[in-house]
This record gives C-alpha cells, structure tokens and sequence, in this order.
C-alpha cells in the first residue's frame, strides 16, 4: 500500500500533529496546547515512551521522593489534556512530507493532514531476548545506568556490552556498587582505548571476557545472571542485584526513513540550538534526536524547544509575504524518488 492510494479531501486537518508521547511529545503538546495551536498527539505503540516500564524515578526535578515512572507520565498526560491537547491512541504508519499540508496515515487507514509535525518517537533500548529479561525489567534489569545506579548501593551488578556505552555505565555504576562485572562476549573490547584503559584500571570492575549471558535469575528481583564462556562451554551462575543493558539503542524513526536527515544509526539531524530538520516545518525532539543523554528531563526540554520553534514557524508563515501555508514541496522531487525506493534498514541487528 502507498500513500498516494489514500484519499485526503476529506481528511481530518490540524495546526499541529505531535507524534509520540514520551516526556517530549506530551511537553511539545502541553507548549503548543496552551498557545492555542489544538494539537493532536498520536501516543504510538508505546505510550508514555520508555518511563512506562521504569518504576522509581529519583532524579526527575520537583518530586524530592522520587515517583514511578507510569505515574510521572500520568501527570504528564493530564497536564496536556487540561490545555486542550487531544491525546488519541494511534500509530503513524505512512507519511508524505513532499508537500503542504503534510499527510499522515494513522494504523494504515486513517488519513490526517497537518500544517507542522512535531516528532517525538523516541528510541528503543536493544535487549537480549532472554526468557526472564523483560519480566524482571524494573526490577533488577536496567539500561540506564544513570537512571537507576543509585538504587544499587554495595552490591554487585554487571554491564553487558563491549562499547565506549557499557564502559561509561561501567565507570558510573562503581560510584554507588561495590563490583561491577562486564560481560563481554569477546576478547577484546570495542571501546575507544581510552575508555578501556579507565575501565582496566578500576580495581572496582572485573571484565568477564568471553561469555554470553544465558538468562537473567531471580523470581521477584535480579539475583544473578546464568552466563557461557563461548570458548569451553562451560556455564555458571553469577551472583549479582542489577543487569545492565549497554548494547545500544534503535531510534524509532523508521516511519521518517528517507525524508528526515538522519545519521547513520537512524537519529534525526537537527540544526544547532533548534529542533528544526532539513524539511520546513516538520521538529524533532527527544530520543528520536538525542543519543547522548537520553533523559527524561533533556527530553522534557526538546519538547518544550519544538513546540515554541513550531508555534514560531506558524507564525512567520502567516506574515505578509510568506505566502502563508500554500509552500513550496518539503523536499526536492530528487529526495521523493530516493524515499520511494528506499530499502528500510533493520537497525536493532
């Protein structure tokens, strides 16, 4: 199905869609909200984003206790909602940025046209697909080692990974456990050598060279990890309270694959200090365009920077002489051609 074999005339038109409803798109829609814009959120096929599956939030400002994370988003929804933004249960499946107003198709078979986009699709952290790792996420299973490092206070945890990612959560993790294994599939790791001299040189962390993790242990919390040493075969159950995830992470951007600039992991490229990408009108914000700090409060703040820049964008094309709405197409017919033959690639592999 192409997006062209959709009917538009009569489809629902707004000022301003926001895609996503992590911290970033429900900030973006509460901005836009309270300036009068009506946006129309779309929450995806994970609503909330990743805090959803976080319970204790300790580091978020203005709750001294900490919150859970479901109940943070809560608070975020209802904040939007009360300045009229329109939250509504759907994932964008198609788009056309070619011209103006831009088109959206929402689950395949909605049609929605939009003045400006705001997209707030975050990013997916990489899991291992082992039997008990997602039933003990939050519970033990982290991959935010900045997020939940101080809940495991002189303990021992381990990191899974090789890169300069796992290296940094390594190092950060030694502030509050008392050992800090790395589990590293191969010899030899990835990480830039002066990430790995740092973490060679820490009495506090032990690399555990050539194993895999075979499953996570631990019935209501992490209370080890079964690994395999990939040369002998040997397994062996590793006593440890938290299991850290640091093999990257899959921006949810596909759905924009061949009309946003991108890097070449999937982020979408904004221009500095701005939100803005290389089509006019359409903002980025969050984890779809962050991949250094990936916090709930930086997210926060991209959203709040897109909704102003779009609000601002509206209104440059209201002034005399803009031409107002009735722009020329987003994006060359050379990058439509391009975006019509591109091969998506699957980022997680």
């Amino acid at each position: 199905m192409h997006i062209e074999d959709v009917g538009f005339a009569d489809a629902e038109h707004h000022q301003v869609v926001v895609v996503g409803t992590g911290p970033a798109g429900l900030t973006a829609a509460l901005y836009t909200a309270r300036a009068k814009l009506a946006p129309v959120v779309y929450r995806g096929p994970q609503p909330g984003g990743q805090l959803i599956t976080t319970t204790d939030v300790e580091n978020y400002p203005g709750f001294p206790e900490g919150v859970l994370g479901p109940d943070l988003m809560m608070k975020f929804e209802e904040q939007a909602s009360r300045f009229g933004a329109d939250l509504r249960y759907g994932t964008v499946t198609m788009v056309d940025l070619a011209r103006r107003p831009f088109r959206l198709l929402v689950d395949e078979r909605t049609p929605v046209t939009a003045e400006t986009l705001i997209v707030s699709t975050g990013a997916s952290a990489r899991y291992l697909g082992l039997e008990n790792e997602e039933r003990l996420l939050g519970r033990g299973v982290s991959s935010c080692a900045t997020c939940d490092g101080a809940f495991f206070q002189d303990v021992e945890v381990a990191v899974i990974g090789g890169g300069d990612s796992a290296m940094e959560e390594a190092l950060f993790l030694t502030r509050f456990a008392s050992r800090v294994h790395v589990i590293h599939r191969r010899d030899e790791l990835r990480a830039s050598k002066i990430m790995q001299d740092r973490v060679l040189a820490n009495e506090q962390i032990e690399v555990v060279w050539d194993t895999v993790v075979e499953d996570v242990l631990g019935e209501e919390e992490v209370e080890g990890a079964l690994i395999r040493n990939v040369r002998t075969g040997e397994t062996s159950e590793l006593a440890v309270k938290g299991f850290f995830l640091a093999i990257g992470h899959t921006p949810n951007t596909e759905v924009f694959q061949g009309w946003l600039e991108m890097d070449e992991v999937g982020y979408i490229r904004t221009a500095a200090d701005s939100t803005r990408t290389n089509v006019a009108g359409v903002f980025a914000c969050g984890d779809a365009q962050d991949h250094v700090y990936r916090q709930a409060v930086t997210a926060a703040g991209t959203g709040c920077m897109a909704a102003i820049d779009a609000e601002r964008w509206l209104v440059e094309q209201e002034e005399p002489g803009s031409g107002g709405s009735h722009l020329e197409p987003a994006i060359t017919e050379e990058a439509l051609s391009e975006a019509a033959t591109l091969d998506v690639v699957d980022q997680a592999g």
